[in-house]
């Protein structure tokens, strides 16, 4: 059972992994110009939100013909490339940006996660810990580098770090999912049915945390009833492999209604 990349998963539906921009004057600590309010900026950020990603590399390449140095149209380029499965060229946009600002812990960040979901996760971890060297307490470096971590299977590691993403972030639903696989693949599954329980508690909608917490049930801790109803609940949400586990399911569910 993986690790789940959260842009490549769970963020890739039309919603932005990273804050936008803070305000006027953001970009033009960077190189780039404060007069985006009607354009290309603009309305690139407007296309990524619409997910119309292929407009909006076209309008954020504009916007760098006037401000080459701008860190957030580099980002923005990085993640529409992301949102188009073309991490290569994700990766190239990053690289452009850090030439200008290497570090620059949002481009840095964008970085560490094409490289994790390129499989290069010991670079990714290196980028992540590069981060963390600047700023102890960003729990996004941290969650992370824990979940990149526990995919290389540096499990004490992983979950060092999660341990302090929680504390950082704790409304945010991906730590408790990230510490949950660490606690399953550690056989503490009490724990790891109690974090992803916390993950479904704080965003009812993360399909991946039923999966993770309806296996736990269904193959470790023989409550098959709670574990088709976390499927139904992950399959209804979209998850396919919820699906799978509700099909597979179904002949014994007949056969149980014919013989009572």
């Amino acid at each position: 059972m993986g690790f789940v990349n959260d842009r490549e998963e769970g963020e890739r539906h039309g919603q932005d992994y990273f804050s936008p921009d803070c305000g006027i004057g953001y970009d033009a600590q960077r190189g780039g110009s404060t007069r985006h309010s009607v354009g290309p900026h603009a309305q690139g950020e407007a296309a990524f939100k619409a997910q119309n990603y292929a407009k909006a590399l076209e309008l954020f390449e504009a916007y760098l013909q006037e401000a080459p140095q701008s860190v957030a149209a580099r980002r923005y380029r990085a993640l529409a490339f992301q949102r188009l499965e073309r991490p290569e060229d994700a990766l190239q946009e990053v690289m452009a940006g850090l030439r200008h600002h290497p570090d620059d812990a949002s481009l840095l960040m964008v970085q560490g996660g094409i490289l994790g979901e390129l499989g290069r996760r010991e670079e990714a971890i290196q980028v992540f810990s590069r981060i963390l060297q600047q700023d102890p307490q960003n729990g996004e470096a941290l969650k992370e580098r824990g979940a990149n971590l526990a995919n290389e299977g540096r499990l004490a590691e992983a979950l060092k770090d999660l341990e302090q993403a929680v504390k950082l972030l704790p409304k945010d639903p991906w730590v408790y999912n990230h510490r949950g696989m660490v606690y399953f693949c550690q056989h503490n599954l009490k724990a790891a049915v109690a974090d992803f329980s916390t993950a479904i508690k704080l965003r009812p909608d993360l399909p991946h945390a039923y999966f993770f917490r309806g296996n736990l049930y269904r193959y470790h801790l023989n409550q098959p009833d709670k574990a088709m109803a976390d499927f139904r609940e992950g399959c209804r949400l979209g998850h396919p492999l919820c699906c799978q586990e509700v099909e597979k399911a179904a002949p014994d569910i007949g056969a149980k209604s014919k013989n009572p």
